[in-house]
């Protein structure tokens, strides 16, 4: 039996992304357990985070197109600030100046671009890799004491952990899973932000082991409307990330999201710090 998507505000993740206005561009919320990763709150979590600052905003006009993130520093368990603040408002776009504070200190830096979609003529040239349906495929284990992973259900197609021998280098550094939250959620901008920094740092697949490692920034942009998000209800999207470059301690990481039908719905772009 299909699962019911869980709508209500008692979602983890709406409850981790609760936000409480606090003045002019300026909301304070509080770190959540259910999305912590190693040493500090899931980075796609934080992402998720920033976006909502601006989607609460009183001012703000039509829906996400773009957001970047920057990770400048690390976050504690406990309360943080955020200033959502929009910095030029055009007749159909608006761009924002995002930036999270704890204990005084700035932690993460962002940008957002919001836009007003209109019907056009569109075309896809980017096509959906060819894989089995996630209801095919078991459930993915997660990387302990990572907690946030226990928030999706997972079902790796290629790539969910490493399989090469310690030490060794993987072929390549492709990872494809199928993925939705756990309790399944209908999605939004937010959510997506949070898939799409959802894939482990590829060089723990391309050297078949643990390197220290973290995100320093990452650019996601959204290529559908809300309500083609809504339509997909509790329905799985597969997302796909590989690397293009290792080099002088950063690599990027590029990956997709996709819906059950072949819709492209977003993709992004990081670079992430790594020490041997």
């Amino acid at each position: 039996m299909t699962q019911a998507p869980h709508t209500d505000s008692q979602h983890p993740f709406d409850l981790a992304l609760a936000l409480e206005p606090a003045g002019a561009h300026r909301f304070l919320g509080h770190t959540s357990q259910a999305y912590w990763n190693m040493i500090g709150p899931f980075g796609g979590m934080t992402a998720a985070t920033l976006l909502q600052a601006a989607l609460r905003h009183p001012e703000r006009l039509g829906d996400p197109i773009a957001l970047t993130v920057n990770f400048a520093g690390p976050i504690a368990e406990g309360p943080f600030e955020i200033e959502a603040r929009p910095s030029r408002t055009n007749r159909s776009t608006q761009h924002w100046h995002l930036e999270l504070r704890q204990n005084g200190e700035v932690t993460t830096t962002g940008s957002a671009v919001f836009a007003v979609r209109r019907e056009t003529w569109g075309s896809g040239e980017a096509v959906m890799p060819d894989v089995p349906p996630a209801d095919t495929l078991p459930g993915m284990g997660g990387f302990a004491p990572v907690r946030w992973i226990g928030s999706y259900d997972m079902r790796a197609v290629r790539g969910a952990k490493p399989s090469a021998a310690v030490g060794t280098e993987h072929p390549d550094s492709l990872t494809q899973f199928w993925l939705r939250d756990e309790p399944a959620r209908t999605p939004d901008y937010a959510a997506v932000a949070a898939w799409c920094d959802a894939f482990y740092p590829r060089i723990f697949l391309k050297r078949a082991g643990f390197v220290p490692a973290g995100t320093v920034s990452i650019t996601t942009y959204f290529h559908a409307d809300a309500a083609t998000l809504a339509e997909l209800g509790d329905s799985h999207v597969l997302g796909s990330a590989r690397a293009q470059v290792f080099r002088q301690g950063f690599f990027d990481q590029s990956a997709q999201i996709w819906s059950a039908s072949g819709v492209l719905l977003a993709s992004s772009h990081q670079i992430v710090y790594y020490k041997e």
